[in-house]
């Protein structure tokens, strides 16, 4: 079932990069950290946004972090950690459930000093495992754990989510 189409999604992706700025305003410079592809497909997206709304410096990387079980793998940043340090970064993912991916998301983060974390999601699933807010949310929407999300972004013609 198609819960976003490919309107909704640019619409809250606006929206999102709307919000990202007013709380944001009066920085200089953010870093977008997209999780895995998909949310380096949204970080792309908002800072597509971002940039023609601000004059705001943005720095983007992709973290590798392997869901079904996050420590059996290196969590990885593709920007130096250092960089982060005294900076404000907003973790960016498509679908939030139970928080756990995000949750380790912020392990290398934490190796540094950020002026501030945020959290920024296309869809937040209400079924919080993790101590996780999200900041930023496209859609807020109750499933049942047995559903899943599926955001297609990237290599099609027209964006799309869909519940199954």
């Amino acid at each position: 079932m198609k819960i976003l189409n490919h309107r909704q999604i640019c619409q809250k992706i606006k929206r999102l990069a709307y919000e990202i700025y007013e709380q944001n305003f009066e920085e200089t410079e953010i870093i977008l950290i997209g999780v895995n592809n998909r949310g380096m497909e949204i970080a792309q997206l908002l800072m597509k946004e971002l940039l023609e709304m601000s004059k705001l410096e943005i720095t983007i990387s992709r973290l590798h972090v392997y869901p079904p079980n996050p420590l059996s793998r290196e969590i990885h940043l593709e920007l130096p950690i250092d960089s982060l340090e005294g900076q404000t970064v907003i973790v960016i993912d498509d679908v939030t459930n139970t928080g756990r991916t995000i949750f380790y998301a912020m392990k290398p983060i934490m190796e540094v000093m950020p002026k501030k974390v945020e959290v920024a999601v296309l869809i937040d699933r209400k079924h919080k495992a993790f101590p996780i807010k999200v900041d930023y949310v496209g859609l807020s929407l109750a499933t049942t754990l047995s559903e899943n999300i599926d955001v297609e972004i990237f290599e099609v013609e027209e964006y799309a989510a869909y519940l199954k």
